[in-house]
């Protein structure tokens, strides 16, 4: 489990980076809505993984080759916005659990099941 001073560095840079990925005017990056999921930094804040979730993605990977080209510049931008001993390199990974639970909400609302009042109106 983080410390309290880790995890505020994981939400400040999770800010940070939700910002400035709207931004980007890569159009491999630009695919659809970006949303900052979850910020992981090591201990030692050499590293940060940063987990995104895109709604509309359309090719995943040119979406990967044009995250790790903006890499720099969101490393850059994040250490002019914050006053840390060492700015931590960034990992991406995707998130795919918002799609995931889209996808369960419309199974859900697609079946067919009669509410408690439906059925005693048939039954009389």
């Amino acid at each position: 489990m983080p410390s309290n001073k880790l995890a505020r560095t994981n939400d400040d840079i999770q800010r940070v980076l939700s910002a400035r990925l709207r931004e980007i005017k890569d159009p491999r990056v630009q695919q659809g809505m970006i949303s900052v999921t979850r910020v992981e930094t090591t201990g030692d804040l050499r590293f940060a993984k940063v987990w995104l979730s895109v709604m509309g993605l359309e090719n995943e990977k040119e979406f990967k080759r044009g995250l790790k080209s903006a890499a720099g510049w969101l490393r850059r931008e994040l250490a002019n916005s914050m006053n840390l001993r060492y700015t931590p390199e960034l990992v991406f990974e995707l998130d795919h659990s918002i799609e995931y639970g889209a996808h369960i909400s419309e199974l859900i609302q697609s079946l067919d099941i009669q509410q408690d009042g439906e059925e005693s109106h048939e039954a009389e």
